[in-house]
C-alpha cells in the first residue's frame, strides 16, 4: 500500500467534529496518540526492565497506526499528500546528512 492509497482510505473513516478549522481535531488526536506510544514505551522500562516483548511490540504498533491515521488526517486537512510529506522529509534528511547537519538544533539547518 502506498501512502496516498492509505490517505485516501483513511478519509472514509475520518468522521470527527468540526472544531474551528478542520485540522484542530486530528491535531489534538495526533498529540494524544503520540503520548500513548510514549506511555507504552515508558512502562516497558518502568515495569519490565526495558525488555521488549512481542506483546509490547504489537501494542506499540497499534498505537503507531493511530498516530499514522491522525498524521494522514492533518495532512488531508491542509491538502497535502502523505507521499509529498514523505518525499520532502527524505530530501531534507539527505541534505542534512550530506552537509553533516543531522545533529543540532533548528528546523532549517
Amino acid at each position: 500500500m502506498t501512502f496516498d492509497e492509505y490517505q485516501k482510505l483513511t478519509k472514509e473513516t475520518a468522521i470527527y467534529p468540526a472544531i474551528g478549522h478542520g485540522m484542530v481535531y486530528p491535531t489534538m488526536g495526533l498529540v494524544n496518540e503520540a503520548g500513548e506510544v510514549a506511555g507504552k514505551v515508558k512502562k516497558i522500562f518502568r515495569d519490565h526492565g526495558g525488555i521488549l516483548s512481542d506483546t509490547h511490540k504489537e501494542d506499540i504498533s497499534k498505537e503507531l497506526g493511530d498516530v499514522l491515521w491522525y498524521v494522514s488526517q492533518v495532512a488531508a486537512e491542509i491538502n497535502v499528500s502523505l507521499s509529498e510529506i514523505a518525499s520532502e522529509n527524505i530530501k531534507k534528511l539527505q541534505s542534512r546528512k550530506k552537509r553533516g547537519a543531522l545533529k543540532g538544533d533548528g528546523d532549517n539547518r
